[in-house]
């Protein structure tokens, strides 16, 4: 399995390309929070585990904040059928081997 791993930053399409280039199977991004969070810092904000590049696009995250790093992740999973997942630093191993964080799967197509 590749693995390409990004963190945050200004790179992250970059990164995306980069990764789509080198024909990787996975496309890992390092934040500093341990998923994505529909409705971030609000009392109702929920952690979003298992989406799709569809999801990230209708969850309008903030360009300065998870917008880009959800954007990065989207079109990897769109122009290679690959995984990406947005994880915290830390978490690192444990997104790729149980899981864990947001992981980004192709959409589904009916027919």
């Amino acid at each position: 399995m590749r693995i390409v791993v990004a963190l945050g930053g200004n790179a992250l399409l970059t990164a995306a390309l980069l990764a789509e280039d080198l024909k990787a199977d996975f496309l890992l991004i390092l934040t500093d929070v341990p998923c994505v969070y529909e409705r971030y810092g609000t009392p109702d904000q929920r952690p979003l585990s298992d989406v799709t590049p569809t999801d990230l696009r209708q969850g309008g995250f903030p360009d300065g904040s998870m917008g880009p790093k959800t954007e990065a992740a989207a079109r990897f999973v769109e122009r290679t059928g690959g995984l990406a997942a947005i994880e915290a630093l830390e978490a690192a191993y444990e997104i790729v081997h149980r899981g864990s964080g947001t992981l980004v799967r192709p959409d589904l197509t009916v027919g």
